[in-house]
């Protein structure tokens, strides 16, 4: 693809339209899963999502009669599995040589927030070079991760995040080759794919920015999407936090979005509100912001009103992400 684009010789210039093939929204997985006849509830597609993301192609393989959790099972862990190998054949169909790219997403697999070139290169043990920077952008061109810039920070100090569903479910479950034919039904509410929920449910978060927007009413707001991080600093008083998702806006207000999966209404507990109050305080001393910061909880369902959720001043649901349509 690169030496079709950026050609020098005979096809310099003669490009006439790119068509980049966008992953369907989650709107769009359930008006195809319905078109399938198969009776699935929000709760599952999005389930389904973390795993497969927007590809049609996955989702094509789904069955009816099944379960989620069947359907999981047959396609990716009984013996000769239709999707057993797709790991592989994705990666190699897309690339001649793949085996720097997986390098870099199994490096990044490896670390939630991202990791910055210096730190891929240590970690995955590449060279610095060019052919690096061409294998980072055609992860990115392909939708296998993105490059972000922290808020805040310099330019040139970009992260790189793993951010494909499948992938990342790969290196949470498939990598090891699991021998149980009913793996994903044995595995439910398990202290791993909990886990694993909760990341992936932010991914689908980070795919769905205009589907959060719409629903805190600032489409019409020109906007920058940010994620930020700083280390502890007991001189200043900084704890150390992690925020995947900012939303800094031009009419001085910034969303701090906290991204929580949950099965039933998510309850903003004493230590949940700890650590948001805590994120607040790093972020207004570590950059000096003016601006406005209004806590912000993407959830499932919604949340349980207690003592401790009255400082949230925006709450998008999974209904909202549905509601985003291209």
């Amino acid at each position: 693809m690169a030496k079709v684009i950026h050609n020098k010789g005979g096809l310099y210039n003669r490009l006439t339209e790119r068509i980049h093939l966008q992953p369907f929204v989650l709107s769009e997985c359930e008006e195809y899963i319905k078109e399938k006849g198969l009776p699935f509830t929000r709760l599952q597609i999005l389930q389904c999502y973390m795993i497969f993301g927007g590809i049609p192609y996955y989702w094509s393989f789904l069955q009816k009669g099944k379960s989620l959790s069947q359907n999981i099972d047959s396609l990716l862990f009984e013996e000769d599995a239709p999707l057993t190998d797709e790991f592989d054949h994705l990666y190699a169909s897309l690339f001649r040589d793949p085996s720097g790219h997986v390098r870099i997403i199994k490096a990044l697999s490896q670390k939630k927030a991202g990791m910055t070139r210096e730190e891929l290169i240590s970690t995955a043990g590449l060279q610095n070079s060019g052919g690096l920077t061409q294998k980072l952008e055609e992860l990115e061109s392909c939708g296998f991760i993105r490059k972000y810039h922290a808020y805040g920070m310099k330019k040139k100090n970009a992260v790189y995040q793993l951010i494909d569903c499948f992938t990342l479910f790969y290196y949470h479950f498939l990598e090891k080759s699991p021998t149980d034919e009913h793996f994903w039904s044995n595995q439910i509410n398990t202290p791993a794919v909990n886990t694993w929920m909760g990341l992936a449910f932010e991914r689908i978060c980070l795919m769905h920015i205009q589907a959060i927007k719409n629903k805190l009413g600032i489409t019409g707001v020109i906007t920058e999407i940010n994620s930020w991080y700083c280390k502890a600093d007991p001189d200043k008083g900084i704890f150390g936090s992690q925020i995947d998702l900012l939303i800094v806006r031009r009419d001085q207000v910034i969303n701090l979005c906290e991204m929580k999966y949950s099965n039933s209404d998510y309850t903003v507990t004493k230590a949940v509100d700890q650590d948001i109050r805590r994120k607040i305080y790093d972020l207004q001393t570590a950059t000096g912001t003016r601006y406005a910061i209004y806590p912000t909880l993407i959830t499932t369902y919604g949340i349980v009103d207690n003592a401790c959720s009255g400082d949230i001043q925006s709450i998008v649901t999974m209904d909202d992400l549905f509601a985003e349509k291209r």
